[in-house]
């Protein structure tokens, strides 16, 4: 008897949301930075064993929205959270769940939705014990499903957090096939690993106005190459001279890292051409938004 369970992950921004994703399906399919709104649209992760199928959706952070591509991610992260079998709510431990936060698992709550509270970056208390009042006051107010502690960056609580959500796997044919880790199409992974590059390695005022396309990805027929080419966007001219850098530095120091991942993602030999182009206030134009694949529709 075939079982499958449709679970969001949702929290704060930076909670690990996306790190919890990778750490679960076993490979990297989600962009991870210490940057705020890393995710900027909902991704599936899959992961199935043995006859049962979960099918996972990483949401955008919960944030305040400051322009309309803001406004898109809320709305994703409100989608994402009907019309499932359960949640996953992120909360970072050494911070107090805020009232965006709490909201959010009250209309969980409401709606009769299974929510697992996972505690993450327990690797940073110095004692576990200030967990207990945390806990207490949260099953005060909302009930859980069950509560984890858990550090994605060391991997404690992930089997744990998997067996919770196996439990709530109803009866169901599955919808994907089993060594299927994702429905990101190629060039929409490709795209994302080049700008977590960006992202780790710009400066803070840059990185949230950038998008990458990638136009072309094509596997050479006479030798095991794989030629992808990109382009970087951003929303001003003196960004895109950060991007680029000084003789061209950090377009290739960001290419050369995301070359290497690609490399080791796909298996085989890549090319990868990356150019900056300039698309002013992009965020705010609803149009750009669609094209760059932003919009929850």
């Amino acid at each position: 008897m075939s079982r499958t369970a449709f679970i969001t992950i949702a929290g704060r921004t930076n909670a690990g949301k996306s790190s919890l994703l990778n750490a679960l399906i076993g490979e990297k399919i989600a962009s991870v930075s210490n940057k705020a709104q890393t995710t900027r649209t909902r991704i599936t992760g899959i992961k199935t064993i043995d006859d049962v199928q979960l099918v996972f959706f990483d949401t955008p952070g919960l944030h305040k929205p400051i322009n309309k591509l803001s406004e898109h991610m809320l709305n994703t992260v409100r989608e994402s959270v009907s019309d499932i079998d359960a949640v996953i709510f992120m909360a970072d431990c050494t911070k107090k769940i805020n009232e965006q936060e709490l909201n959010l698992l009250k209309s969980l709550n409401e709606s009769k939705m299974p929510v697992i509270l996972v505690l993450n970056k327990i690797d940073l208390l110095k004692n576990k014990d200030g967990l207990i009042p945390i806990i207490a006051e949260l099953s005060s107010q909302i009930d859980f499903q069950a509560v984890i502690p858990a550090s994605v960056i060391d991997g404690s609580g992930i089997d744990i957090i998997e067996n919770e959500i196996i439990k709530l796997a109803q009866e169901s044919p599955h919808y994907f096939p089993e060594d299927m880790i994702t429905d990101q199409p190629e060039k929409v992974l490709a795209a994302e690993m080049i700008r977590e590059k960006l992202l780790m390695l710009l400066s803070d005022e840059v990185p949230h106005g950038i998008a990458v396309g990638v136009e072309e990805m094509t596997e050479r027929e006479d030798k095991d190459i794989l030629d992808i080419s990109a382009v970087i966007y951003c929303e001003k001219e003196s960004h895109k001279g950060i991007v680029i850098g000084k003789k061209g530095a950090m377009l290739k120091k960001a290419s050369t890292a995301a070359r290497i991942e690609l490399e080791e993602f796909f298996q085989i030999k890549v090319n990868l051409q990356c150019w900056v182009k300039v698309k002013e206030d992009w965020r705010n134009r609803e149009g750009l938004i669609r094209n760059f694949g932003l919009s929850e529709k």
